[in-house]
């Protein structure tokens, strides 16, 4: 399996969800479409589980329990750093060593939870890219 590097702060779709997968410790696998109809999905598992589709970086009943487990932080901006019109969302860990932003709170909390996990990059499966 081919894998490219990628910025955490830059990881979204299935990409992200395989990434926050590794943090979790998951047996992963990545297969093509499925009978839900998305073109590629990410299934996981915990040791001794069926695996799962797992998507965090769209659902709260996944991502909630990581963000309430790490002690994370997540609230909504409206101006970049420039003083400038922008909507979207931080998210910092409990130390405060790590901060992430995004276009909505569970990508800003998943890539966030990755940092504080994986560092600033992460090597991707190529089919994710």
């Amino acid at each position: 399996m081919k894998l490219y590097k990628f910025e955490t702060s830059q990881l979204t779709g299935h990409a992200l969800d395989w990434a926050v997968a590794k943090c979790e410790g998951m047996r992963i696998e990545v297969r093509p479409k499925s009978a839900c109809g998305r073109p590629l999905y990410v299934l996981a598992a915990e040791q001794g589980r069926e695996p799962w589709l797992w998507y965090p970086s769209t659902n709260w009943a996944q991502a909630g329990p990581i963000i309430e487990r790490e002690g994370m932080g997540v609230w909504m901006y409206q101006f970049n750093e420039q003083g400038e019109p922008e909507q979207g969302w931080y998210a910092e860990d409990k130390d405060g060593n790590h901060v992430r932003t995004g276009p909505t709170p569970l990508i800003a909390a998943m890539r966030c939870f990755c940092a504080s996990k994986l560092g600033d990059t992460v090597e991707i499966p190529e089919e994710l890219t």
